[in-house]
């Protein structure tokens, strides 16, 4: 089981960071873990993922250079810092995880966090 915190409302040039954090921080060591997210009218987007071994990091197109992930294994957490924000962030996120690579799929993640608004002012 997967909670996000994190989100709220925060101007345009400012920063965020949202957390994932799982119920069980020995099982959260098992897998890649992704951060989605949907805005209203729009589909599911991949925003960035981890591997389980944090030897690899993806990022979508439209954050990179802006948003960073990190794993913090012993309380079972990742981060995603969001810098240099933009309206078009605006969405409900949510962290995802599974067993295996990092996959840009939503379906193929096996669990999910209930998402976390992130609503961005201009």
């Amino acid at each position: 089981h997967l909670s996000e915190s994190g989100g709220g409302v925060v101007q345009a040039g400012g920063s965020l960071r949202l957390a994932c954090v799982a119920a069980e921080a020995a099982l959260f060591k098992t897998y890649t873990i992704a951060w989605f997210r949907q805005a209203p009218g729009r589909e599911r987007e991949f925003v960035a993922g981890v591997t389980r071994s944090g030897d690899k990091v993806t990022y979508g197109d439209s954050v990179k250079g802006r948003f960073t992930l990190f794993r913090d294994d012993d309380n079972g957490t990742l981060f995603l810092q969001m810098n240099s924000v933009e309206p078009e962030d605006t969405a409900v996120y949510s962290c995802a995880g599974r067993w295996g690579v990092i996959s840009t799929t939503g379906a193929r993640y096996e669990t999910w966090g209930q998402g976390t608004q992130v609503t961005v002012s201009p």
